[in-house]
């Protein structure tokens, strides 16, 4: 294999990895290449994209490789992942949020063996705006990710807990998932309507009271 062919596919192979990345032993073993080859091959990958202006950067963080963003564009991406509107999500977050929320903890490779397609967009999407989050590590090889809603989720839909979703049964398997979905978040912003009108009524009630109580100046 030439080595810009072995780079190309070291390219990918991280992309694919998304944040739990690959250790340099298993893009080898997968490349069916040498360490030290590997190892040259990501290093001189560092450099070009350094001296390219690349938007993303390829890291080595605690034996692990992978690729992430430049902290000089964090303010772009804190633009980005500004509101976790409903309306601005796609398809795919929204069957990835739904699927979060019903089979928690769960992993990246869980949910796409789900929906039946990559899903790393999704979620990062998901987890910049505070919809989902790390929870911790699955006991399997690699101790991939576990991801879990967060308290926003709960926030923004008007729930108190998980137990106030509806049809638990929902989300075993990729039959019907876009359906269910979209039955899924009707039922939940009918919820959050109701929540409001709800603190509505409340208000209107404490208004009334305050009216009702209120000193009546008698004629003389």
């Amino acid at each position: 294999m030439d080595f810009p062919k072995l780079k190309s596919i070291i390219e990918g192979l991280l992309f694919l990895s998304g944040e739990e990345g690959l250790s340099i032993k298993q893009i080898a073993e997968i490349v069916d290449q040498r360490i030290e080859l590997v190892s040259d091959a990501i290093e001189e990958m560092i450099a070009e994209f350094a001296n390219q202006g690349r938007g993303v950067q390829i890291l080595k963080l605690a034996g692990v490789v992978q690729l992430g963003t430049l902290p000089e564009h964090a303010a772009y991406f804190e633009k980005l992942a500004y509101s976790p509107a409903r309306t601005s999500l796609s398809q795919a977050a929204l069957e990835t949020l739904a699927i979060v929320a019903y089979r928690q903890p769960i992993t990246r490779v869980e949910i796409e063996e789900i929906r039946g397609v990559k899903s790393e967009r999704a979620i990062h999407t998901l987890v910049n705006k505070d919809l989902i989050l790390e929870v911790g590590r699955a006991e399997a090889i690699g101790r991939p990710i576990l991801y879990g809603t967060t308290k926003s989720f709960l926030d923004y839909f008007g729930l108190a807990s998980l137990k106030d979703l509806p049809e638990p049964g929902l989300f075993e398997d990729s039959e019907n998932l876009e359906e269910e979905t979209q039955l899924l978040f009707e039922k939940l912003d009918v919820q959050h309507v109701d929540l409001d009108l709800d603190s509505t009524n409340l208000e209107d009630d404490t208004n009334a009271n305050d009216i009702n109580n209120e000193d009546i100046p008698l004629d003389s």
